[in-house]
């Protein structure tokens, strides 16, 4: 994808998620993601102290789970969307360890070598370019740190291939083991890819019962 190209398809997604903010659609994204999230998020081992970031944060719920665990550590927050991030912020007032950034991923006003760990749900895969992404989500993590990324796009879920149709953005599809492939160049390892299913009672749609998302953690080494 073309400087241009890239660059379209970040004000498009900027545009989608300004627009749903604005729809309510937030709030709804939060409680299709959330049981998903909280799997994922036992694999981060936060504590009282960690320092952790989500990509692409949306109204921030994430972020208030983290800054609550770890009182005398950092949660931080960055997404494309500025109806987002202000719906965070206004979220999350109450939260003095909790902080949000508009930010088009992976440019970011955040230092290097800062987060023990990182969240991403539901993001990468509309990035330009997923290996500057990714070698950038290396550089952000300390040694040893963690990278939970959550995907519902991908082919092995064939419930989502016309989804970029349906959304009007351009997304990137790749399998279980391109997505590990990816984190591994960015100098990675990968200690865990699972597909996490949900019971029915928890499950938005049906295929998150069978297929469901697929969680790939990274570990920089």
């Amino acid at each position: 994808m073309s400087d241009s190209q890239g660059e379209m398809s970040v004000a498009r997604v900027r545009d989608v998620f300004d627009d749903w903010a604005r729809r309510g659609r937030a709030e709804g994204m939060e409680r299709g993601h959330a049981p998903v999230a909280r799997r994922a998020l036992e694999h981060l081992a936060l504590g009282p102290t960690s320092r952790y970031l989500d990509i692409g944060c949306g109204n921030g719920y994430t972020v208030r789970w983290a800054a609550a665990i770890a009182p005398e550590g950092h949660a931080v927050g960055l997404d494309v969307s500025e109806e987002m991030v202000e719906r965070a912020r206004r979220m999350s007032a109450d939260l003095p360890n909790a902080e949000f950034h508009v930010a088009a991923f992976p440019d970011h006003p955040l230092p290097r070598e800062s987060f023990d760990a990182i969240f991403s749900m539901e993001v990468f895969y509309y990035l330009p370019d997923l290996d500057a992404a990714l070698a950038e989500v290396t550089r952000l993590l300390v040694p040893g740190g963690r990278f939970a990324c959550v995907v519902d796009f991908y082919e092995e879920n064939a419930e989502s291939r016309g989804w970029p149709e349906d959304v009007g953005v351009p997304m990137r599809r790749l399998d279980m083991a391109g997505w590990r492939a990816a984190f591994e160049r960015a100098g990675m390892t990968v200690p865990l890819q699972r597909q996490i299913t949900l019971p029915p009672e928890e499950a938005s749609e049906e295929w998150k019962t069978t297929v469901g998302s697929l969680l790939t953690l990274g570990r920089r080494p």
